[in-house]
């Protein structure tokens, strides 16, 4: 197996572990000092792990790879992402409505391991779907 296919495999496994809520196995995943970007900020793990739980909590985010391309140590994911609003977020009460969006992630891989991670998805689109009546 090339390293782009066990990159993708890493990939796969930390998609899996996200909607799992499984941060210990996505923590793994990374190098120590991984960066993680997002529409939330950037910062290292312990930036990004209590943004993760409380977005898991809310909103039971799921991670379905519709594709992924990689070459040399990057990787590409273009996903899915599903969820429902099933308990409040940053002061917004949950509405128990679903959503469903396009989100892409772009990693970079060191020694098989993720070291930065930037993801984009349509925030305003799943605020749309999620919003009360």
């Amino acid at each position: 197996m090339s390293n782009v296919e066990r990159n993708k495999e890493v990939v796969r496994a930390y998609a899996e572990a996200f909607g799992r809520g499984d941060f210990a196995t996505i923590r793994n995943l990374c190098t120590p000092d991984v960066v993680i970007q997002g529409v939330l900020g950037r910062g290292n793990w312990d930036f990004v792990l209590p943004v993760w739980q409380s977005l898991h909590e809310a909103y039971d985010m799921k991670l379905e790879i519709e594709e992924s391309l990689g070459e040399g140590d990057f990787v590409a994911a273009r996903y899915a992402e599903t969820g429902t609003f099933r308990s409040a977020f940053r002061g917004t009460p949950p509405t128990g409505k679903s959503y469903r969006v396009t989100a892409m992630e772009w990693f970079r891989f060191e020694d098989g391991k993720i070291a930065e991670r930037w993801g984009a998805r349509d925030s305003a689109t799943i605020q749309r779907q999620l919003a009360a009546d």
